[in-house]
């Protein structure tokens, strides 16, 4: 009776947590519980040749919380976040509260105030790096809200260092990829390349998804729905075609 005891006093990881399904073949298999775990701590790096200047990450970051109910708290790192294009990927401006911290030293403890209000849909900080124990902080203080965290990097090729090794549940590349074109010469959708680097419990992996629409949802094109990711520098020779 005493172990019995014992054993309910523990602290023990939640199991049962809710998900956020993509809703795309193969990359909902590849997470736990077949999708991205709400609650929890997710790393989401900017890739391509021009990382600091791109909105892919951010872009994918709105489609997720798009699809979560409530207001968002962003810390930002800088006044380059355009909220017309979250509107696009169906994060309207009026759910967003903007949170104007220049440096990590001032996003992270803001990120961790913000987990702390259960009414959050989630909280955003755009970090230039994330070290262990921060993110430890980020991710008990998630887990006791139930709120999602999610922290975005952004940084240049030329500048780009092998991500630390954190407490995030998981973390993520999105890089652009090129769109296909139909015979009426008209653009098609954006595609993006996910790179599931790392995945606590799941398995890493590599997609090209068609691009978050107005509903914050992915999808995989036809033509590549049982096709492996092709490798980057493929990516690149089509991209300068």
């Amino acid at each position: 009776m005493l172990a019995e005891l014992r054993r309910l006093a523990e602290p023990t990881p939640r199991t049962d947590r809710a998900v956020l399904p993509f809703g795309a073949p193969g990359l909902d298999q590849a997470l736990p519980g077949g999708g991205l775990a709400l609650g929890a701590l997710h790393q989401i790096h900017e890739g391509g040749p021009r990382g600091r200047y791109a909105a892919s990450a951010v872009l994918f970051a709105g489609g997720i919380l798009a699809r979560i109910d409530g207001p968002v708290l962003w810390c930002l790192h800088s006044r380059d976040l355009f909220a017309p294009a979250l509107a696009r990927v169906g994060l309207h401006p009026d759910r967003v509260v903007y949170c104007e911290t220049w440096r990590d030293a001032e996003v992270l403890p803001a990120m961790e105030e913000g987990l702390r209000h259960r009414g959050l849909a989630g909280v955003v900080g755009e970090l230039t790096r994330m070290a262990l124990t921060p993110s430890r902080r980020l991710q008990l203080a998630a887990e006791g809200s139930g709120v999602t965290a999610l922290v975005l990097h952004r940084v240049c090729a030329g500048e780009a260092v092998e991500p630390e090794s954190t407490a995030a549940r998981t973390r993520w590349r999105v890089s652009p990829a090129p769109s296909d074109t139909d015979t009426n010469r008209h653009l098609g959708r954006p595609r993006w390349r996910l790179d599931l680097q790392r995945c606590r419990g799941g398995a890493p992996g590599s997609w090209i998804v068609e691009a978050c629409d107005a509903q914050g949802r992915l999808a995989v094109p036809a033509v590549l729905a049982d096709r492996p990711a092709a490798p980057e520098r493929a990516l690149r020779r089509a991209a300068l075609r």
